[in-house]
């Protein structure tokens, strides 16, 4: 299999030592061909997004999260389900590992429980505590024949003084996720799920 000219290039900018747990695609060396040993460690893998420390946020260039994939759960935990969302970081060997590995689901689950967070935060200036001590549920967000409900921890002793601090990291994080947002958006759009 023949791998763009871009393609070869970057792959040998990462180390050749990766074997997989997950790992980047090696090249044979001076064929520009992917390796027999490397086409079958990605052969459950459909999808990828190399590169990802250039992008982490604040940690861009310094993260050892180095690649995202999608394709078929390789957990036992997950084996039961067919399309996993898999986060791969560089170990202190240089090889890539499993770091985290989600069912779909979940992360959409996560970018509906995140974005509802982000919405309450607009208007929670509004409420002195930044949230109502005798009505913490922020949303019941109906979804699987179930309800997700989203509220504030009560339970936290300390939520006064952390939901502070947390409204204040939301704005300092705004620029970071206020393009990702505007991505996801376009992408829904084009989806035409907007």
């Amino acid at each position: 299999m023949w791998i763009s000219k871009e393609r070869s290039n970057f792959l040998k900018n990462i180390k050749r030592s990766h074997r997989r747990t997950g790992s980047a695609t090696r090249v044979v060396s001076g064929t520009g061909q992917t390796s027999k040993e490397d086409l079958e460690m990605n052969k459950d893998i459909v999808m990828i997004a190399d590169q990802y420390d250039r992008i982490d946020g604040r940690n861009a260039y310094k993260s050892d999260i180095k690649r995202l994939t999608l394709g078929a759960p390789t957990l036992d935990v997950n084996k039961n389900i067919q399309i996993a969302v898999q986060i791969w970081k560089e170990a202190a060997n240089g090889e890539l590992e499993l770091s985290v590995e989600l069912p779909i689901y979940q992360v959409l689950d996560l970018m509906i429980f995140l974005s509802r967070t982000l919405l309450y935060f607009r208007e929670a200036y509004r409420l002195p505590l930044l949230y109502d001590p005798e009505k913490p549920t922020v949303e019941r967000v109906g979804v699987q024949g179930g309800v997700m409900p989203i509220a504030v921890c009560t339970e936290n002793p300390n939520i006064n003084e952390d939901i502070q601090k947390f409204s204040q990291a939301l704005s300092n994080l705004g620029e970071l996720t206020g393009e990702r947002l505007r991505v996801l958006s376009r992408i829904f759009e084009e989806m035409e799920y907007c």
